[in-house]
């Protein structure tokens, strides 16, 4: 059992082992609260149980693809997944935050709530120096470079070079599937909702 004590969510004390660690910071945790961790956990926000102890409806994050291990999906800023069915082979139905509907394993844990910083993706820096302190440096593009720079590069007046988006190195960077097909494959029930892109 962890009391919060700290202003910032993010870091929890567990008074019991007097240790301080880090969790995701769940919407609506503040001060004073308690979470808990484990299979007898109680439905409090930000408590960390597995997912055969979860209501089906539950609004869930910080979720683990195995059993025993750490939490591997749902994790960024102000998302969340939804617990949708409990089937009786062992595995759960999950609507993750892209759309995608995924069955994991039962005995795999999940943490209750979403997680918090919602308006994260609305932030404008402002400045290019506010994007220097976060140590993200300047980004030249491909069509302003010399031919011997780019594959992009060079030719009279504006032009996109008349060939599909490529590294540097010559390698294809729009559209190509970047994800390796694993076995997880075999888990995903729906695939996630493709966005319209503009031609």
């Amino acid at each position: 059992m962890i009391l919060i004590d700290q202003q910032i969510l993010q870091k929890i004390i567990d008074w019991d082992n007097k240790e301080s660690y880090y969790i995701l910071a769940p919407e609506g945790l503040k001060k004073g609260d308690i979470i808990q961790s484990g299979p007898n956990s109680n439905l409090n926000n930000g408590s960390s149980l597995p997912l055969s102890n979860i209501p089906i409806g539950s609004i869930i994050h910080n979720i683990s693809l195995n059993p025993f291990e750490k939490g591997k999906l749902i994790r960024s800023a102000g998302t969340s997944a939804q617990l949708l069915q409990k089937l009786s082979n062992k595995y759960a139905k999950i609507r993750l935050n892209s759309g995608e509907l995924r069955l994991i394993l039962l005995n795999c844990s999940a943490t209750l709530g979403k997680v918090s910083n919602i308006n994260h993706k609305k932030i404008k820096l402002g400045k290019a120096g506010r994007s220097r302190w976060l140590n993200k440096r300047p980004h030249v593009r491909g069509v302003a470079m010399n031919p011997v720079d780019h594959p992009h590069g060079g030719g009279e007046g504006k032009t996109s070079g008349g060939r599909p988006s490529v590294t540097p190195q010559g390698k294809i960077t729009k559209g190509k599937p970047t994800r390796s097909k694993k076995k997880s494959n075999i888990f995903i029930l729906e695939t996630r909702k493709k966005k319209n892109v503009k031609k």
